[in-house]
């Protein structure tokens, strides 16, 4: 554990109401404490607050306007120096975080109207989960669908009571099924960005593609850029962003094969335009060349998401289970 890791308290501290602080929303989950060090002699409130509790240029505008900092349990100013022994608490959930609000309508929709999905969480804690999403759930609303993956945990979460944001830290194609990290409050979505960018989060799949390939471990290094004849299809070009995605054969038939897929990068539809364009598209995956059998879409499942958490340092292994639909494809090849 580093320096700054035994000053941080874990989990969430609370900051107990006192003169000054009347009206704050002060909870286990909603502030964090950080204890100055001698090491940290000579740095301001906010130096500490940036550079220890990594909280980005933008949250703490935020802060600052909401009053979110505390110095031992007052108000500061932000260039003050600290000495050992003070405590910075931070506001790590913002009052105005809410769920995302439904599109209003002018007159209400014609037909029956669809129940909001249940969603399986596999991971959860104050800041972070994992979800279990579906096939054919878009992850963000893109117009104004009112059925995606954000919609649906935000309701989860209202049902309980807790009226927080959702920001999904990744992205998953609307027919890929699986583990999806999210965020819970801004500080946390922040922090798992951050990992992402530094390639702290380990994702893995279970994909299906089309023919047989060759046994082992193999990489597949190619740029991936936008279809000029197609508006949302990507393939791979020599002007492209740089794309690597790893894969192992696990099983094969006469005519596909079980691989298990790692990214090193995350470009839209990476996975399914590499295999494609080794010639060999996952199986469903009809804007890609795959043919459409037993699956009716890609088969593409996110099954494992691995990362060591950043506030409680500890590493967090999740597995989605295998969807139905992936089940009986497998048990028809390969079994």
């Amino acid at each position: 554990m580093s320096s700054t890791d035994e000053h941080l308290k874990h989990p969430f501290a609370t900051i107990r109401k006192k003169h000054g602080t009347e009206g704050l929303d002060v909870s286990r989950k909603d502030w964090i404490e950080y204890i100055v060090s001698e090491q940290d002699t000579g740095m301001n409130v906010e130096q500490i607050v940036r550079q220890k509790l990594n909280v980005s240029g933008r949250m703490m505008q935020r802060l600052t306007r909401s009053k979110g900092i505390l110095l031992n349990r007052k108000q500061p100013f932000l260039q003050r120096q600290v000495k050992a022994g003070d405590t910075i608490a931070v506001r790590v959930i913002e009052r105005q975080e809410q769920a995302p609000r439904q599109p209003q309508h002018a007159t209400k929709p014609e037909g029956p109207i669809t129940p909001m999905p249940s969603i399986e969480i596999l991971y959860e804690d104050d800041h972070l989960l994992i979800a279990n999403k579906p096939a054919g759930m878009m992850v963000h609303p893109i117009k104004q669908e009112t059925d995606t993956l954000v919609h649906a945990l935000a309701a989860v979460l209202a049902a309980r009571g807790e009226q927080t944001s959702v920001h999904p830290v990744h992205r998953l194609d609307k027919d890929t099924s699986g583990a999806i990290l999210v965020a819970k409050s801004s500080y946390g979505h922040q922090l798992a960005d951050r990992l992402l960018r530094e390639g702290g989060i380990h994702r893995e799949y279970l994909a299906v593609a089309s023919g047989v390939l060759s046994e082992g471990a193999r990489t597949i290094d190619a740029p991936i850029g936008r279809d000029a004849r197609h508006p949302t299809k990507r393939r791979v070009v020599e002007s492209g962003d740089p794309a690597i995605t790893h894969y192992e054969v696990e099983q094969t038939s006469e005519g596909m094969t079980l691989a298990r897929v790692w990214l090193e990068t995350g470009r839209t539809h990476q996975i399914r335009v590499h295999f494609a364009h080794l010639g060999h598209p996952l199986a469903g995956d009809t804007m890609y060349g795959g043919v459409r059998g037993l699956l009716r879409r890609q088969a593409l499942h996110a099954s494992k998401l691995s990362f060591l958490h950043p506030l409680l340092e500890k590493e967090i292994v999740v597995e989605a289970p295998i969807p139905s639909d992936m089940k009986r494809l497998m048990q028809a090849e390969f079994s």
